[in-house]
């Protein structure tokens, strides 16, 4: 055994090895098993001849390594702390932030079909660049037309100018027949209106025989309840009576003044009902009553605007006759009539050139084409979009928490990161902040007034204004709806 432990211990120092001495193993007997039960693994034995030989281990070494990486590392972590402290005190940071631009929906004024498509998808565009054209051929006959009306309408003011000038003899005779007319007429609106005033006075009567036979079927109503009770009450006591006399309790006279007292209960119950029947007919009668009037009124008020247009008639034919035989008032009514035809031959022909012009659909704003779905030969409405056009001013949209507003202020500097360009941070400044949360906008508001209310940091819209400078070379990659990391310098 010894010969075993001596060769073994040539293999070297093992710090997990147990040392056992010569003697101890040869004179003292001690059991192997007891000596190695406190320890976890006994991998050698090794005798106190062979250790003297083995290399001692130096441990001081990596211990002063260690400590030295964990003085590192605290220095280190002290500088980040401080470092980030220092930031976060000057700095509100959000990242519920979004690039926002002006969107121009392109659609047609005017209904029609698709002639030519000018442009293709992400297109730059400028103001007035033609984008769409219509089939004008529909809204070039109207232009026709309405030409053609403007020249017809001047041709009759030429003509009723002309007749102007023209004279026509009338005799006494017509101006005396006139003048008779207009009399008549005049008497005739009088009548009329004598007749309308008798129709109005009819009619409040003709009201009030209505609402007192409304009055009555109430009355009517409640006997013939009052009737029925009566009949119930009397029917119930025929019956016990009836009941009673079979037994022997009553005599027949009770029995027969009971019958007697159901049977008038039951005749009362039918005139109540004719009672109320007959309120009905008579309310019926009333309102037939009314309708009568209303109609003599209307028939008295046509009479009166039948009377001023035979005033009106007479009154033409006076001045045609006292014209001294020239048709002057004729030819200048048609003159002015003409001269309207003109006006509003005109307007309709400037509209139709108008509808005209817009079979040209055009840019409003430079910008890039987008969401493009219109194709030659689709049919179109008026109002139906056709493409958008997304203009190059943008700006961004970054939601901060309410607490983080106490410092924000317009014209602070502002560092933007946008996801799609991660190494290139842009500068921009505050421009406004919203006058109100994101949720007050929002198509059902949040109702705070109720008994289990649960206060939740809101959030403020703040518009951020980009640098032209820091977003040189990335103006046309920019797109609105990208998102992005906003950090904003305070004091």
């Amino acid at each position: 055994m010894q010969n075993t432990i001596a060769n073994e211990g040539h293999n070297g120092a093992d710090p997990n090895k147990i040392i056992v001495s010569e003697r101890e193993l040869t004179t003292d007997r001690i059991d192997f098993k007891d000596r190695i039960l406190p320890t976890t693994a006994i991998p050698e034995v090794e005798t106190a001849s062979t250790l003297d030989r083995q290399p001692k281990p130096k441990q001081k070494k990596p211990i002063a390594l260690i400590l030295a990486g964990l003085g590192i590392g605290a220095i280190a972590a002290s500088g980040f702390g401080y470092r980030y402290w220092q930031f976060i005190s000057t700095h509100q940071t959000t990242d519920n932030a979004t690039v926002v631009g002006h969107v121009h929906q392109i659609s047609s004024k005017i209904g029609g079909t698709v002639a030519q498509v000018l442009v293709t998808d992400n297109q730059q565009v400028q103001p007035g660049q033609l984008l769409v054209k219509l089939d004008p051929q529909d809204y070039e006959n109207k232009v026709q037309q309405a030409q053609a009306a403007l020249e017809s309408a001047r041709r009759q003011a030429n003509a009723a100018q002309a007749g102007i000038a023209l004279a026509s003899q009338t005799t006494t005779g017509k101006t005396s027949q006139a003048q008779g007319d207009v009399s008549t007429a005049q008497a005739g609106i009088a009548t009329a209106q004598a007749v309308v005033q008798e129709a109005r006075t009819g009619i409040p009567a003709a009201q009030a025989a209505v609402q007192e036979a409304q009055a009555g079927i109430p009355l009517a109503q409640s006997q013939v309840a009052q009737a029925d009770a009566n009949v119930q009450k009397t029917q119930a006591d025929f019956n016990r009576y009836s009941s009673l006399y079979k037994q022997g309790a009553v005599a027949g006279q009770q029995l027969d003044t009971a019958r007697a007292a159901y049977a008038v209960a039951q005749s009362q119950k039918s005139s109540a009902l004719q009672s109320v029947q007959q309120a009905q007919a008579r309310l019926a009668a009333a309102k037939v009553g009314v309708a009568q009037a209303q109609s003599k009124l209307a028939q008295a008020q046509e009479g009166i605007t039948s009377a001023r247009a035979k005033l009106a008639a007479s009154r033409g034919g006076l001045q045609q006759a006292t014209a001294s035989g020239q048709q002057t008032a004729v030819s200048r009514s048609q003159y002015a009539a003409a001269q309207s035809a003109i006006a509003q031959s005109q307007a309709s022909l400037k509209d139709a050139q108008l509808q005209l012009s817009y079979v040209n659909i055009t840019a409003a704003t430079a910008g890039r084409i987008g969401r493009k779905n219109v194709e030659v030969g689709n049919r179109v409405p008026a109002g139906s979009p056709l493409m958008a056009v997304v203009d190059n001013d943008y700006w961004v949209v970054a939601n901060f928490k309410e607490t983080q507003l106490d410092k924000i202020k317009s014209k602070q500097v502002v560092e933007v990161k946008l996801d799609a360009f991660p190494s290139h941070p842009f500068k921009g400044y505050v421009d406004s902040i919203s006058p109100a949360s994101g949720a007050q906008f929002s198509l059902l508001p949040p109702d705070n007034a109720t008994g289990n209310f649960t206060k939740i940091v809101q959030r403020i819209p703040v518009k951020i204004r980009l640098d032209p400078q820091s977003i040189k070379g990335y103006d046309t990659r920019i797109t609105p709806g990208m998102s992005a990391e906003v950090s904003v310098e305070i004091p």
